[in-house]
């Protein structure tokens, strides 16, 4: 079963941290040749089966007219957090021109990894880039978020609908510069019902993978918290499906059905563990997985940057060795 991580590419390898030493994570994602080196580091020491582009979900944003700094220990802060309808009216509707330099990564990127495993790009999806924008950084409640999608659906939809059309241009240049799949990280709409993700969301979610299917590449569509959004994630697009630590594989491919691979779904956190229980939990979803194609490993959402590198490299190994058994 081939498998890559989230943010496999970061804190937890002394490598990165080295670069990250002289580099501010905004200057190694603006720097081409950083973000490549940054990229390839992980192939360079683990046994994976693809790459990801090294970014942030939030790069998009900041030529679109917010003003974003990342405070140590605080992450991402908007200086100009968005409330109303100027604000949204306001925004730019960017082509990619001023992302260049993420698809100059992604060609440096090609051209290190020199064929030994395949490159994907990525994009944060409308909800989390708005959610981001709304709040001015992370949130646990989401009240400014939601407040604005249910007192204000006009420029809510507004806002999602100029996210969605940079989105999907973001994501076509990274394709044409050489991304061999590209997966769309909506890492907050978890927190969303049903009834609002068919609402608020999905029509959004969807212009970008009808956008994107003259593309020809496999197309990966990610969230976490979303056990009750995954009939409605098919619905929207991607021709992969991720999901977190907890859904079982083998129920998400009775929900998903054979249209769509499944890409999952170990909880990070197990990383962290003794030996013995990260062999017990990576054979647990392989067993979910079964004998059926149509499955990729990964975590349930990115590397934490405390995990040990022993434990990387174990997990990656198990993988490959039981997966083959």
């Amino acid at each position: 079963m081939p498998v890559w991580f989230m943010r496999q590419a970061g804190r937890y390898m002394e490598e990165y941290r080295a670069v990250r030493a002289k580099h501010s994570i905004l200057e190694v994602c603006k720097t081409p040749e950083l973000a490549a080196q940054v990229t390839v580091q992980p192939i360079e020491r683990f046994p994976f089966d693809a790459a990801i582009i090294f970014a942030d979900i939030l790069l998009p944003l900041e030529p679109m007219g917010l003003r974003i700094t990342f405070e140590e220990g605080e992450g991402p802060v908007i200086h100009n957090p968005i409330r109303s309808r100027a604000d949204v009216d306001a925004l730019l509707l960017i082509e990619g021109e001023e992302l260049r330099f993420v698809a100059e990564a992604v060609r440096l990127a090609r051209r290190a990894l020199d064929g030994r495993v395949p490159l994907i790009g990525f994009a944060g999806a409308p909800f989390t880039l708005a959610s981001y924008a709304i709040e001015g950084g992370a949130s646990r409640s989401y009240v400014e978020t939601k407040s604005l999608m249910y007192r204000e659906p006009v420029v809510w939809h507004r806002l999602l609908d100029k996210l969605a059309r940079v989105v999907t241009e973001y994501l076509k240049n990274q394709i044409r510069a050489g991304a061999q799949a590209v997966q769309l990280f909506d890492s907050w709409v978890g927190c969303l019902s049903p009834e609002d993700y068919r609402e608020y969301v999905q029509p959004h979610v969807r212009l970008i993978f009808d956008g994107l299917k003259g593309e020809n590449v496999p197309l990966i569509h990610f969230g976490t918290g979303t056990a009750t959004l995954l009939e409605l994630m098919r619905e929207a697009g991607g021709t992969v499906i991720g999901v977190d630590w907890r859904v079982p594989l083998d129920e998400a491919k009775r929900r998903l059905g054979p249209a769509v691979a499944i890409q999952g779904n170990l909880d990070p956190v197990v990383l962290l563990a003794p030996r013995h229980e990260i062999e017990r939990r990576v054979e647990s979803v392989l067993k979910q997985a079964g004998d059926e194609p149509g499955f990729i490993f990964n975590l349930g959402h990115g590397i934490l940057p405390t995990t040990p590198v022993e434990n990387v490299q174990a997990a990656v190994e198990l993988v490959h060795k039981l997966s083959q058994r």
